[in-house]
């Protein structure tokens, strides 16, 4: 059981990775655009318990930090994202009024994005990289948290319906 979920859901990540790089990433946004597999993976977590969250983020780091644009070095999208992951299923998980709120969600997977991004450049600020003027990050970081609301509506049911074939199981008794 715990293999078909592995599977399932590595299969269901690169889908989305694959779309993220072969499409979104080709088309220029005002504002700086959006990462459908950030917000893929931020709601595959709020979806998810606080451990399952942080490895599902860590699992999308883990393809962000392998993705042939990503400037940073290895594992740096992983650490970001398995924090991100955990903060966000934890939040989502214990409180009932957040867990029965789509909008809440979208919400929280906005701030989770913001949040993420802010990490990012966070640790490429202390590791030393090169990252342009302030005004032209804090510009690309909202951009993407209002990209975020707008995309979102859609996307999350996407992802709610795969998360439910993943990991609720019907067991024949």
């Amino acid at each position: 059981m715990l293999t078909r979920r592995f599977v399932f859901s590595g299969l269901i990540y690169l889908l989305f990775f694959a779309i993220q790089i072969m499409f979104v990433d080709q088309i220029h946004f005002s504002l700086g655009g959006f990462s459908i597999f950030l917000i893929f993976v931020l709601c595959w977590a709020a979806l998810s318990a606080p451990e399952i969250g942080a490895v599902a983020g860590f699992a999308g780091g883990v393809l962000l930090d392998l993705d042939p644009s990503s400037a940073g070095p290895f594992g740096q999208w992983m650490l970001v994202l398995a924090i991100a992951g955990y903060g966000i299923a934890f939040l989502r998980f214990g409180d009932d009024s957040l867990r029965n709120s789509p909008l809440s969600l979208m919400i929280l997977v906005a701030f989770g994005v913001i949040f993420s991004l802010g990490a990012y450049l966070l640790l490429s600020l202390l590791l030393g990289d090169d990252l342009g003027s302030a005004a032209q990050l804090a510009r690309t970081i909202l951009g993407n948290g209002l990209w975020t609301l707008a995309v979102a509506p859609f996307i999350l049911p996407i992802v709610s319906r795969f998360h439910r074939i993943v990991f609720e199981t019907r067991e024949l008794l």
